[in-house]
């Protein structure tokens, strides 16, 4: 990357932490450009060098929050989805340590962000994230286990939103449990491990 590359680039991502900041104060269709400016520090004319308008940084910002959680995962989970196929059906159970831990762990080093992930899901477009999500991954996942298709939006919602409603005690606590418990209660939750009766 040359000198300038890395400027234009360094330029961004004070663009997208700066959106991010006033994204946890206020809803998106409130920020102006020149409060984005202000925080960012730099002046108008940088920012219409980089965007047209918000809703393009805005776009560049949830890019930026979804590279930043992937790059929390190794090569092998990152590629799982081409060996969907293939694969034995135990390999397509996420609900384990190895995809968990990266997750907590963007989580709990990026409980800011994460926060205004949650807070502003709409205005980033995290449906969208979750409808590509479901198609590529979840999906073809579901299938191989035989889910009726009918049956498939309805018990990954199920699943998703118990993961996440564990996350957000978790969040709400200043992720102080430590991280092996939580996973350890997502996948007691998740695939029924806990002997209740022990």
């Amino acid at each position: 990357m040359n000198k300038n590359e890395s400027k234009y680039f360094n330029t961004a991502i004070r663009m997208d932490e700066a959106l991010i900041a006033l994204l946890e104060k206020k809803d998106f269709e409130y920020i102006t450009i020149k409060e984005i400016c202000d925080v960012a520090g730099v002046n108008r004319s940088t920012f219409y060098l980089h965007y047209e308008n918000t809703s393009d940084l805005l776009k560049e910002t949830t890019i930026y929050i979804l590279d930043k959680h992937f790059a929390y995962y190794s090569a092998d989970t990152k590629g799982i989805a081409e060996r969907f196929e293939n694969c034995e059906l135990g390999d397509l159970v996420f609900v384990t340590s190895e995809y968990l831990t990266p997750y907590l762990t963007f989580i709990k080093e990026n409980q800011r962000i994460f926060k205004v992930a949650i807070k502003q899901f709409n205005s980033l477009n995290m449906d969208e994230v979750y409808s590509k999500m479901f198609n590529h991954i979840f999906d073809p996942i579901l299938s191989r286990f035989h889910v009726p298709d009918k049956e498939r939006t309805y018990m990954m919602k199920f699943y998703l939103m118990g993961v996440f409603a564990i996350v957000t005690e978790w969040l709400d606590k200043k992720c102080s449990d430590d991280m092996d418990t939580v996973i350890k209660i997502i996948t007691d939750c998740v695939l029924g491990e806990r002997n209740i009766n022990g």
